[in-house]
């Protein structure tokens, strides 16, 4: 694609598009065009973009992330909303400081240089930012207000400590959360195995949100994201069933596990726990305790992804230890196996080989029982070959021989109950939110330890509790903070005693959780947010951004918002109403990368062929929801249609044989762009709405080359182009409004609306012929092609009779007028 690059893109232009964007920019900047509060009697629109990570330049994923959604914005601007549509930048974080620590210098200088940067690369986009609401979340006067809610989460009850396992990637010497460990077990960020590692980390008590985090009612949103996020809660609803633990010396006398399954409790021939159980260590017999140790060290090698992978196979060991069976006094033998985990249910669960594929394949391995206890069709009670999971009745389960096992689910449940040995309950795959990170380029968490009083929280007075400049922030596997003494050192504020401050820093999900609340009122130093402001322009009416945001951001910002609604500083429970996911921009048919040489760096086309072409191709590529290939000749394309525009409305139109038939054409025509154009960029149908503006283009130059229609027809028929054509180049119609002759701004201008009844298509009649011979006739719009018309013939019962058996050897179609088919 690089080889013809030249010749495709420097084509003469027949205006100066950099020149007039950087005219209109500057401005539209002195004139504060774009700046908005809340003292306004229109409607308000929150349109908000996710905003972008400080990775130093801008590539063209990034313009293709905010520039569609400028477009939509401008577009309700223009309909009279007051529209809110600000930036800013997600700052903290490990690729920043793994950046900093590669070039030796301090993070915040490289971030704060990438801000400058990409700010001034988001300039050059055209958009309507109010720059004075710019947040950036490493800045004091924004992670201040961070760690406050830290500490009103805390004082809720919603923030506490744990010892756990975490998944731990020892490159980047930090914990990650299970969604930054990729399906194959390695780090995010740099590709490297991640293992499991015990520590005391910081949790947010999102569990408790779990059924509110399912109900998705008055949202607009994709159904796969909602799908994904009720996936990740992993609702499912069962019975808790006790199995007797009898073993001396060991406290508990029971090991409860979950089961949506209760109708196959008769067939347990074997349970599992997870390897970090903590039963494991007690029940162990001596004989097995090299065995199982050896198992339990193998296991911290792999992350949980790869533990629940189905084409890992299934291994484990035995305890020792049996648990007995209470429904049939079976003894049930305790294994480990590293596909159970700890943080799932009980951390244990029963093993029914008969009738689960993966307890099949396990119990053949080890050589388990198989014990069938729902009937396969016609079974004669010989074993079986593979796990049947179909429906069936029960057998070999005493009292409930002959039930129907979904039936049987409810009865064995009731049964358990009554008897004080299971309870029906709910159960959920979600985890609390692990929130520590022991890394230096992050909010510090704003708790302080005393020997004397325990955990105790800095005073809200004392916020922000500032990252010290002088911390080697260099990763050792432990906070680079817990070595700087100036910082770790303070004194206890109950107490006055001597105390060490927390040396973890906080994910930087919490950043991104309420920065939406910000950019409100980005200024205010007396609070988080702008309580005023907040209940004018909240919730966010339109959200766009990437999928892969589904089960961390979208799902943390949700879970932030109802925890504060809850503590009363908002009255909102959802922070998003409309959620649009774009797709993604590739090249030569690849993801972008640098190791291929296909990455398309915005800042050269924009300096050659303007900002707004670059705009419009990537709305015109392809639908914004899928993500298109981009190309050169694409853009060049857009380039000579935006060159003709500039043509229609600068050059000298004289009029030649006004028509009035041409007039009312127009009329239609411009009456149905305007519909079009309108239904597309409210739908996000950008492709299609830039081939409707291109289309009008085409038919404008027609209607110049004849000069049908008088001055003020032409002249208002520009105009329209101009206004539809405003929120996606908004520089070329700024300048061409002017040169026109009207007020500036456009973008101060109402947005054109249609007439249904001028929108209308005009209706003729066709004559339908068979070998010359008249023996139909249908009316269909005037506009229509040869294609439409043959199709709509073609279906016609009447002309189904004739042509059937019968060859068709040419269609004769004679435009408004006839068509006539040849057949033998």
């Amino acid at each position: 694609m690089r080889a013809n690059l030249k010749g495709n893109l420097n084509m003469e232009n027949t205006y100066n598009q950099v020149e007039i964007e950087r005219k209109w920019q500057k401005r539209w900047e002195e004139d504060n065009l774009y700046k908005v509060n809340e003292h306004s009697d229109r409607p308000k629109w929150y349109a908000l973009t996710m905003f972008p990570y400080t990775s130093g330049d801008l590539h063209i994923g990034h313009w293709y992330a905010m520039a569609p959604s400028d477009v939509h914005a401008r577009f309700k601007r223009m309909q009279g909303f007051n529209v809110l549509h600000p930036i800013g930048f997600d700052a903290f974080g490990l690729p920043a400081e793994n950046a900093a620590i590669k070039r030796g210098i301090h993070p915040y200088q490289w971030t704060m240089k990438n801000v400058e940067n990409m700010r001034k690369q988001l300039k050059t986009i055209g958009a309507i930012y109010d720059w004075d609401r710019e947040v950036i979340t490493c800045q004091p006067d924004y992670y201040k207000w961070t760690q406050w809610f830290f500490l009103k989460l805390y004082q809720h009850g919603l923030a506490y400590r744990s010892k756990a396992p975490v998944n731990w990637c020892p490159r980047c010497q930090t914990v990650l959360a299970n969604e930054q460990v990729l399906a194959n077990g390695t780090c995010e960020r740099c590709d490297e195995p991640v293992v499991r590692k015990d520590l005391e980390q910081w949790f947010f008590r999102i569990t408790k949100y779990a059924d509110e985090l399912m109900q998705h009612e008055g949202l607009d949103w994709p159904e796969r994201i909602k799908t994904m996020q009720n996936n990740w809660v992993g609702k499912s609803t069962g019975t808790d069933i006790s199995f007797e633990l009898n073993i001396p010396g060991v406290e508990e006398k029971e090991i409860r596990v979950f089961t949506t399954r209760a109708d196959t409790v008769y067939g347990v021939t074997f349970m599992v726990l997870a390897p970090e159980n903590p039963l494991v260590e007690k029940i162990t017999t001596p004989d097995m305790k090299a065995d199982v140790e050896a198992y339990i060290a193998k296991t911290r090698r792999f992350t949980e992804i790869e533990r629940l992978s189905t084409e890992k196979e299934k291994d484990g060991v035995f305890t020792g230890a049996y648990v007995t069976n209470r429904l049939n006094g079976d003894k049930v033998p305790v294994w480990i196996a590293d596909y159970v985990l700890a943080g799932y249910g009980t951390g244990a669960v029963m093993a029914v080989p008969a009738h689960d594929e993966r307890d099949f394949a396990f119990a053949k391995k080890y050589n388990l029982p198989v014990k069938v206890v729902i009937s396969p069709p016609d079974w004669n009670g010989a074993p079986l070959e593979a796990a049947y999971t179909d429906e069936g009745k029960m057998v070999n389960s005493a009292q409930f021989d002959g039930t129907p096992n979904k039936e049987g689910i409810g009865k064995v449940a009731e049964f358990l109950e009554e008897k004080g040995w299971g309870k029906r309950t709910i159960s959920y795959k979600l985890r609390d939110w692990l929130i520590s990170r022991q890394r230096y380029w992050g909010a510090p968490i704003p708790m302080i330890y005393c020997q004397k009083c325990g955990i105790v929280p800095v005073p809200e007075e004392e916020l922000p509790v500032l990252l010290p400049e002088d911390a080697e922030f260099k990763p050792t596997g432990e906070s680079p903070l817990k070595y700087c003494a100036s910082f770790v050192n303070t004194t206890c504020p109950e107490c006055g005693g001597a105390a060490k401050r927390e040396t973890d820093t906080m994910d930087t999900f919490m950043c991104s959780s309420w920065y939406f609340l910000r950019y409100a009122n980005a200024h205010i130093d007396t609070a988080a947010f702008d309580k005023e402001a907040v209940k004018y322009w909240l919730p966010v009416d339109l959200y766009t951004g990437g999928a892969e945001h589904a089960v961390m951001h979208l799902f943390y910002a949700r879970f932030f918002t109802k925890a504060i609604r809850d503590m009363g500083l908002i009255d909102f429970g959802e922070p998003f109403i409309k959620l649009f996911n774009q797709g993604t921009i590739i090249s030569n048919k690849q993801k972008m990368s640098k190791s291929r040489g296909n990455v398309v760096n915005p800042d050269s086309y924009v300096s050659r062929l303007g900002a707004d072409t670059v705009r419009c191709y990537l709305m015109f590529v392809a639908p914004w929801e899928q993500g298109g290939d981009w190309n050169d000749n694409g853009i060049a394309g857009i380039n000579r249609w935006l060159n003709r525009v500039w043509k229609l409305a600068t050059e000298a139109y004289t009029p030649n044989n006004v028509d009035e038939e041409e007039f009312r054409n127009l009329q239609r025509i411009i009456h149905q762009t305007i519909k079009k154009v309108t239904q597309d960029i409210d739908k996000i149908r950008y492709n299609t709405m830039i081939s409707t503006l291109m289309e009008y283009t085409n038919y404008l130059g027609k209607v110049k080359d004849n000069g049908s229609v008088s001055q003020k027809d032409w002249e208002e028929a520009v105009k329209t182009l101009l206004l539809l054509l405003a929120p996606s180049a908004p520089h070329l119609a700024e300048e061409l409004w002017l040169q026109t002759g009207h007020k500036y701004s456009i973008h101060n201008w109402k947005w054109p609306e249609w007439d249904e009844t001028l929108a209308q298509d005009e209706e003729i009649p066709i004559i339908i012929q068979i070998n010359g011979k008249t023996r139909d006739k249908v009316t269909v719009p005037a506009s229509i092609t040869e294609e439409e018309a043959k199709e709509i013939i073609l279906a016609k019962p009447k002309v189904k009779t004739y042509i059937e058996g019968n060859e068709i050897i040419k269609i004769i179609y004679v435009p408004k007028k006839l068509l006539n088919l040849v057949i033998k």
